[in-house]
């Protein structure tokens, strides 16, 4: 346990310290709203609000999210994920791409929830894809508070178009995790597909509604529990 605080500590004070004290490129903040009925651990009627912010420095890039869940019965829990990278590249002044490869991170991530920190550390890539915002991966080791440790393979995506002059955004994360004692192999692979209303009613903004999809089995490493959850959203980016 004292490691576990003494890792919690490094990576925290490793975004703070790093963002404090290099350039940054781009920044970018927003808040959602999903609504959806079919959770399948737990009550299966539940709202999310979630805070999200994203940021690409000199040193490598950030991104964090909050999750507020409050279920139709009641019960309310908070979740987040905060995961700073560092590049590889940047820092050691070397060109590290290759193929679609344009750089290579040293990739943590910090999940906490009512009951637990899991540390993630391992190594990540970001690719040259044409068309898409950002397309990476991250291969990690998870060290697990409440459970034998595991090993995790993330992807991220951003694909934005136009549809007759609207614009659109498909975008999500697949998690892919290995099997441990007592648990099962899992994939969640949730996506959102949004359309610009803003900028359908002529503003300079990006204020986005939806849906979101997710398809997760063996949800949590629980065998045979698989999710399928289509969810509505709102969400604003400012």
């Amino acid at each position: 346990m004292h490691l576990k605080k003494s890792a919690l500590c490094v990576l925290a004070g490793l975004g703070i310290t790093a963002q404090a004290q290099a350039e940054m490129f781009w920044n970018d903040f927003s808040i959602s709203y999903l609504n959806g009925d079919n959770y399948e651990v737990g009550d299966p009627e539940r709202e999310v609000i979630t805070f999200e912010h994203a940021s690409g420095h000199s040193w490598g890039d950030t991104f964090l999210f909050v999750d507020r869940l409050k279920s139709d019965n009641g019960d309310t829990e908070t979740y987040f994920e905060f995961s700073p990278r560092l590049s590889i590249g940047n820092l050691s002044g070397s060109d590290l791409s290759f193929g679609p490869v344009k750089d290579v991170f040293l990739a943590t991530t910090w999940e906490s929830g009512e009951n637990f920190d899991n540390i993630l550390y391992g190594i990540g890539f970001s690719f040259d894809a044409p068309g898409f915002n950002y397309l990476d991966a991250n291969i990690y080791h998870a060290s697990n508070e409440n459970g034998e440790d595991d090993e995790q393979l993330t992807l991220t995506w951003g694909l934005p178009f136009n549809i007759a002059g609207g614009e659109f955004l498909y975008d999500g994360f697949l998690d892919w995790s290995t099997a441990k004692t007592g648990g099962s192999s899992e994939m969640n692979f949730t996506s959102q597909l949004k359309w610009n209303v803003a900028k359908a009613l002529g503003h300079d903004a990006r204020f986005y509604v939806g849906l979101e999809y997710a398809y997760w089995n063996n949800k949590f490493g629980i065998t045979d529990i698989d999710e399928r959850n289509p969810s509505l959203l709102v969400k604003w980016h400012f």
